[in-house]
């Protein structure tokens, strides 16, 4: 019988299974939309590993596969790293992989790995909603496809776990092979900063965002119309 891919129960988890038969596997779409995403910059085999998520074997064989297929290419490049003496950032000279801009087929894959929707609005609220009482969330910029924005995630609350919502902004940008921009405010610092027409949140705010969670201590706090 063959599977059901109706939208309704396409998860994130589900997408990733599905594009990962489609193209090989999980980490090669993970390692694809890293490069898709972030077109001109370098990155290491460790550095791809760790973003990843992936471990160093399985990262090694997809980098062997993309390379064979000129999907990326070898190039050295100036990369910042701790001395380990002096604990100083320091420049050095390594060699590491780029995005290949004249792959045949970049404007195909970009459609389907990175201006879908891979992230449900129910999705990303229960992956966050354990971090506490959550009383405002807000997504915009790669979630919105929307690249001018400050922000990805804006997340509002009371008793905030801040290290479960860095360990699940890690496990996100894994997944989605882009480093997330994201704020963390307590309600009543948030209130205050509203009051003061703070500028980054008035950034968001005042632009296209989605609102995904609006606990009842905001229903008469004055928010600009969501766009």
């Amino acid at each position: 019988m063959p599977e059901n891919y109706n939208e309704g129960v396409l998860t994130e988890q589900r997408v990733m299974e599905l594009l990962g038969k489609l193209l090989g596997g999980v980490p090669r779409v993970k390692i694809m939309r890293l490069f898709l995403l972030n077109p001109t910059q370098g990155f290491e085999t460790t550095d791809v590993s760790e973003r990843s998520r992936l471990q160093g074997s399985s990262t090694r064989r997809v980098i062997t596969q993309l390379a064979a297929m000129d999907f990326i290419k070898r190039h050295s490049f100036i990369k910042d790293v701790i001395d380990g003496r002096t604990d100083k950032v320091k420049k050095k000279r390594v060699s590491g992989w780029f995005l290949n801009d004249a792959f045949p087929y970049l404007t195909e894959l970009k459609t389907l790995l990175v201006e879908g929707e891979f992230f449900k609005n129910d999705e990303l609220v229960k992956r966050l909603r354990p971090a506490g009482k959550i009383q405002l969330l807000v997504v915009s910029g790669i979630f919105i496809q929307n690249s001018d924005s400050r922000l990805d995630l804006m997340i509002v609350g009371d008793n905030l776990r801040r290290s479960y919502i860095q360990k699940a902004i890690v496990v996100l940008e894994s997944e989605l092979g882009k480093e997330l921009a994201y704020a963390v405010f307590d309600t009543n610092d948030f209130k205050y900063r509203i009051s003061m027409y703070d500028k980054l949140i008035r950034d968001v705010l005042d632009y296209p965002h989605e609102r995904l969670i609006v606990g009842k201590d905001f229903s008469t706090l004055l928010l600009p119309t969501e766009r």
